[in-house]
This record gives C-alpha cells, structure tokens and sequence, in this order.
C-alpha cells in the first residue's frame, strides 16, 4: 500500500488495495446539476421522487422548470405563465409529456413473438392473438389460442401462463393484481395468480353465446348475442341479474366506477343502464346507422367514445347525454380505441386498415398517423425470453393515400392497450407489438 500523508495507509484505499468507489450522495450539488441538466423533462421528474437530497437539488436549481418551460412554452402563453408552471403537478406534467409524445416525435417499436412452440402448437400451426390488456406495467394477451400469457413489458418475458379448458374457446378477458377472469365458451372462469382456475357452475338455458366482457370487482358483465347483459358475481359465482341492453346483438362493453353498464350494439346503438337498479339511463345513437364495434368511457371527463363498422368516431358527455362531436376517422372498421388512465387529452384508435391514429378527446381531430416504417432496417437481439425485433414507426401525412402503403407496414389493429408513452398493438397474428412514443 502507498503511505498517506502521516506514514500509514491512505485513507482513500480499501484494506484489500481497492479504492473505495464514490457514492452518489458524495457529489456536489453543481455536479449533480450537470449531469442533471443531460436529462429529459420526464426523467427530471423521476428523479424528484429518488430521494429527498435529489429533490432539492432539483427544486434549489429550477432546472425543473426550465426545462418545462423549454419543451412546453406553447401552453405558458400568458403572463401568469410562471406561476402556472410552478403550480403543474408532477401527474399533470406526466400526463403532457404523454400526449405530446403521442402528437410528435420518434416511434420506436419492438416485436416478439407472443407464443412459445409446445406440443399442442404442432396440432394449431396458425395460432393467433386477438386481444390485450395492460395493468400495473404487466400485458395479458390472448384469444386464439389455447392460453393466455401475462407478460413483463421491461424485459418481453411471459412471467405466467394460464391454460383454457379443453373444447370451449377463449371470447375475452380481463386482469386485477391477484386474478383472471376469462369469458370461456358460455362460462366465466377465473385463474388466481397462483395457478389455480375455478370455472362458475354451467347456467343451461339462460346463457346465450357470449360475445364480450368486461369486469370490476366483484362483478364481470358479459355482453350476448340475445342483446342482454348478464352480470355475474365473482364470491357467489352466479349470475345475479339479466338486463335487457338492445334488441340486437352486444358488441362491445365498458363499465364506469358509478355502477354504469354501457354497451353498443351491432345496430348502432348504445345504451346506459344501471347496474344496480337494472333500469336503462339513456340510449346514444351513431348517425351512419352502422354497427358499435369499440367503445371508452373516461371517467375523469365523463366522456363516451365509440367506433363504427363504418370507420366513424363519435362522443357524447355522459352528463349531458349530447354529442359532442363526430368524425369519419378510418375508411374501415375501428376495431379498438383507448386512452391512458386519467389522460383527458388524447385518444388512440386503431382497425382494420392498420393505421395508428392519435385523436383529440376534446373535438375528434386526428393529431397523428403512425404506421411501421419499413424503409429503415429492423435490428434483431435475442436473449433467454425469445428474439425481439426493432423496427422503427413513421407519421403519415392526412393526403397519405392509405392504399399506397404495404399491408406489412400497417398490419390489421385487432386490439390495442394505452400506457405512458406507449401503445401496444395485436394483430390477429403471432406477434405483439410494443409502440414507444419519444418527444
């Protein structure tokens, strides 16, 4: 060992010859704001939340506010800009950065494939994935195939895997933290998290074919091809109320936090019951008279969204029961529209001519087109959970003839799930498509 300063070993070296490694804690504050100052508004904003030093750093500093001030002037156009900045949440500023990076900016968007190869895949060689569903950072894929896989978005891992029962097929599904629940055949099936499924006791006579689903705890309402709505309670596991929805065939459902059961029809219609007094609200109807086949509800705005076989959009405040506003957004059928939770800003909808669009909740003009970008290489990594492929996503034009662009490049949307700064697409095909949005 070399000598300190008064003959003995240095302080600045471990015992085993090592020098000691410099903890972040021991930077400086004008360093800490260097290095900080590298950072994007949003990883500004997770780093506020780190630790307490971090955050006064950051607050002594106003690098914060500068930098939202830099990347969102065209909203501070007052003169009580400062104040309202200052006065932003962090879930507001979120929130912004969301939309405005689903408005303009780069597209990444990797792939995978979403089934492993088992031996009963042998026997269905064209297995496909039709729907998902995004919670808490986690995907759950399925319809198509014989299981549903639950993947980790961070590193494209099936992190559980839940079979269907032999001889019905999967119709729809939905995810809390500790269960599945699953539409199978004329049945509701739930799978804990541990493994163990339980399918509810077969209703013989009274439960027509099912054609969508949707749950909240403690109850799943099933949407059937008799135009009814059967709701169904997950600690009894019976079926405790039938409620008369259309006259036609229920496509699609949504349910609101204030026991609303909304639900289209496939002749354009919706209709709003209570799901506790089984007594119909209201009835929405689309003006081109063509069938609802996606339906959102926002409970921060109380606004209705809904999609036609006809490539229309329409909305309606629920307060009001009025429309507010109605638009020709695709040339086809919209299969799926969402927005993220607590975002009253935009609307992301996708369908049959595969164009990602981005639409403003407020008036319904599209912001953005997105479709794959097969100009530019894909790059391929593998890892222990499979190949994900990298390709990147362009923005299209409104004078874009759609029937120009290659079907590869704007596969058929059959389903699609809104997190922050990300989109993620299934197509009826083996593969799942995660969409990063980066401003």
């Amino acid at each position: 060992m070399e000598p300190g300063p008064s003959g003995g070993s240095s302080p600045t070296r471990k015992r085993n010859g090592m020098r000691a490694r410099t903890r972040i804690d021991s930077l400086d504050h004008d360093i800490l704001h260097i290095i900080f100052s590298f950072l994007n508004i949003f990883d500004l904003v997770r780093c506020t939340v780190v630790c307490k030093s971090w955050n006064a750093v950051l607050n002594r500093s106003k690098l914060l506010h500068y930098k939202m001030w830099q990347n969102y002037s065209e909203f501070f156009n007052d003169s009580n800009s400062s104040r309202r900045e200052l006065n932003l949440s962090l879930e507001e500023l979120a929130k912004m950065h969301h939309s405005l990076s689903l408005r303009e900016g780069r597209i990444d968007i990797d792939q995978w494939r979403g089934h492993s190869v088992r031996d009963w895949f042998l026997a269905f060689p064209f297995v496909r994935i039709d729907q998902c569903r995004m919670k808490m950072g986690l995907l759950l894929t399925g319809v198509g195939d014989k299981v549903m896989r639950l993947w980790s978005l961070d590193r494209y891992k099936c992190v559980e895997e839940y079979s269907v029962p032999d001889n019905v097929s999967l119709v729809d599904f939905d995810f809390d933290e500790s269960k599945i629940v699953g539409l199978v055949g004329t049945r509701i099936s739930i799978w804990r998290r541990n493994g163990k499924r339980s399918i509810f006791p077969s209703q013989e006579g009274t439960f027509s074919r099912g054609l969508c689903m949707r749950y909240i705890d403690p109850e799943a309402v099933v949407g059937c091809e008799d135009g009814t709505a059967r709701v169904f309670d997950m600690y009894s596991r019976k079926c405790s109320r039938i409620i008369r929805m259309h006259g036609a065939p229920v496509t699609c459902l949504c349910l609101s936090d204030d026991q609303l059961i909304l639900s289209g029809s496939s002749l354009g219609s919706i209709t709003i019951s209570g799901l506790l007094s089984n007594q119909q609200v209201a009835t929405l109807k689309s003006t081109d008279c063509t069938g609802i086949k996606a339906l959102c509800f926002n409970p921060c705005s109380h606004l209705v969204f809904a999609g036609t076989t006809a490539g229309y959009g329409y909305c309606w405040d629920l307060r009001t029961m009025r429309s507010l506003w109605q638009t020709r957004i695709s040339p086809n059928v919209i299969y799926s529209m969402q927005h993220m939770q607590n975002d009253t800003s935009t609307l992301v909808v996708g369908g049959i001519d595969g164009v990602l669009r981005v639409l403003d909740q407020n008036n319904g003009d599209i912001l953005s087109r997105c479709v794959i970008d097969y100009s530019k290489p894909a790059h391929s990594s593998a890892s222990i959970h499979g190949v994900i492929e990298r390709r990147k996503g362009g923005r299209i034009s409104e004078n874009t003839h759609i029937d120009k662009i290659p079907k590869s490049a704007r596969p058929a949307i059959s389903c699609l799930a809104v997190g922050m700064e990300k989109v993620v697409t299934t197509h009826n095909s083996k593969y799942i498509r995660l969409w990063k949005f980066n401003k």
